[in-house]
């Protein structure tokens, strides 16, 4: 496989694995993301298309443990590690940037300390996609069928959580004035909710 391929390869594994299939759009989105938040930046684009693409590869079910007790103790990003190296040589990725693809991907959370530029930049793209509409989605759309959210309250208390908590983590200007809007979405959503609710359950 030509190296120029590396890219398609990468995109048409997530395509095949990402399961359920509305995991897949996290991916191109992550990416396009923190390259704009990378604008004009020194970074390694290779690296970093990389990690986006790969990081979450522990989630998909096939890649994951079904059993809920095994489940609640796995720890997807230290298996995305451990299997990106075959993978990335399977596409045929440049051999010198692996490790820093897996560098990246290690401090990708928001409890982490990124260290290089392309970990800040998938960290803060990352903490973003929690916000706003689309972190609205993304978690509305776990209730009943992930772990931690068995009715609809689980994920509003969780978008009540990122909203106070995560805009603190992003390190990136740029980040931080991204999330404004995002948050007047997810604050004007969550005041809905409790409007609507009158205090019964949601």
């Amino acid at each position: 496989m030509p190296d120029a391929d590396f890219r398609s390869a990468i995109a048409d594994y997530l395509r095949a694995n990402a399961r359920p299939v509305d995991k897949y759009s996290h991916q191109p989105r992550l990416y396009a993301l923190a390259k704009r938040l990378g604008d004009g930046m020194p970074l390694d684009d290779d690296v970093l298309y990389a990690a986006a693409w790969l990081h979450d590869i522990g989630v998909f079910v096939g890649h994951r443990p079904e059993d809920p007790v095994a489940l609640a103790a796995w720890d997807n990003v230290r298996y995305a590690m451990e299997q990106t190296p075959a993978l990335l040589r399977q596409f045929a990725f440049p051999e010198e940037k692996i490790a820093a693809v897996v560098a990246v991907i290690t401090e990708h959370l928001p409890s982490a300390s990124p260290r290089c530029l392309e970990a800040v930049l998938l960290r803060d793209a990352d903490i973003l996609e929690q916000l706003g509409a689309v972190g609205i989605l993304r978690n509305v759309s776990k209730v009943g069928r992930d772990t931690r959210f068995h009715r609809h309250a689980d994920a509003i208390a969780l978008l009540r959580r990122n909203t106070q908590e995560l805009p603190a983590k992003l390190q990136l200007p740029q980040s931080r004035q991204q999330a404004e809007a995002r948050l007047r979405v997810m604050e004007a959503f969550l005041q809905g909710v409790e409007d609507e609710a009158q205090g019964q359950p949601v």
